[in-house]
């Protein structure tokens, strides 16, 4: 297969899920703005969202006040920042036109509707309305990207590269989402024994898990309250959860292997080494030395895995 059309089709699942991502990421930071917080504690969430997609100083060189509608319109609408829903589904878009010849009719027409009907969205104001349901559109519509290219595409190199680019972005985004919560918890601990304290806890750890929906995963797994240690164990190392880290994982060394080559044996031993890393990993351990930082160390991992792929496959830099 070309490498450009190869580079257009994981580009093209990469942006989709970026912006299901995004979608996912700002639903939790608006669920958990709906408990009692302090004016402080509502801005540190919105810098985290920001920080967290390492946005930060690009947001705070416009001069705008820190405010959720400003953020929101920064991460959702905004054309002029290239890591908006709004790029990101313009990007998918782009992309999928670049090899409309590749792609099924069925697989066109989903990327391009959901393009089109977002801009409308927009101008209907939903995002103001009622950016809950706009998330969840997004939510929705990545879905049905997905399942038409699985229920349409004919399974050869074009259709692993599409898959590939989806699981190592997943793996990406789902470590986002997690830390979150963690980003500013080291530096302002809590006393869990406050029970309002328990409280804001249990509300977050919820929200956590209908944003990458597995709340009834984790209902049927544990069957008991729902904590912190158990919601990371879950979203971290159960490979039977669609969105854990291990999942995603599982789907990037699979669809490598399926597309070997002469030159991709340095490629594979990464993904296989950090896939391994986090099988044998224990959750203990991982809280023990800080999740803030052994995410932030698995999405540099990650990040490296994606310019292997690039550099073996694609010979195209990562954006």
């Amino acid at each position: 297969m070309l490498s450009r059309t190869a580079d257009h089709l994981f580009w093209m699942a990469r942006y989709m899920e970026r912006a299901e991502n995004t979608a996912r990421m700002l639903d939790v930071t608006m669920q958990a703005r709906l408990l009692p917080q302090s004016h402080n504690q509502e801005n540190r969430s919105l810098r985290a969202v920001l920080r967290i997609s390492e946005l930060e100083p690009a947001f705070l060189e416009r001069g705008e006040p820190l405010t959720q509608e400003s953020v929101l319109r920064f991460l959702v609408s905004d054309p002029r920042n290239p890591s908006s829903i709004y790029c990101f589904l313009q990007a998918a878009r782009e992309n999928a036109r670049a090899v409309r010849g590749t792609l099924t009719t069925e697989a066109w027409e989903t990327v391009n509707s959901t393009w089109l009907k977002f801009t409308q969205l927009l101008k209907d104001d939903l995002l103001a309305i009622d950016p809950g349901s706009l998330f969840e559109w997004v939510k929705y519509r990545s879905h049905l990207s997905r399942g038409v290219t699985t229920g349409t595409a004919y399974h050869d190199d074009a259709y692993f590269f599409t898959r590939l680019g989806t699981f190592l972005e997943r793996a990406d985004n789902t470590a986002r989402i997690l830390d979150v919560r963690f980003l500013d918890a080291e530096r302002e601990p809590r006393d869990l024994s406050d029970s309002s304290a328990q409280l804001e806890d249990f509300y977050y750890w919820t929200s956590i898990l209908s944003s990458v929906s597995a709340l009834e995963i984790y209902r049927k797994v544990y069957r008991d309250v729902v904590t912190s240690d158990r919601v990371i164990d879950l979203l971290m190392l159960n490979r039977s959860m669609p969105r854990s880290l291990l999942a995603a994982l599982d789907g990037v060394c699979d669809n490598l292997k399926k597309l070997r080559n002469d030159y991709s044996h340095d490629c594979e031993r990464e993904a296989g080494k950090l896939r391994a890393e986090l099988q044998y990993a224990d959750i203990p351990q991982i809280l023990e030395g800080g999740l803030h930082a052994y995410l932030t160390q698995f999405l540099a991992r990650v990040y490296e895995l994606g310019n292997r792929v690039s550099e073996t496959f694609l010979l195209l830099p990562v954006a």
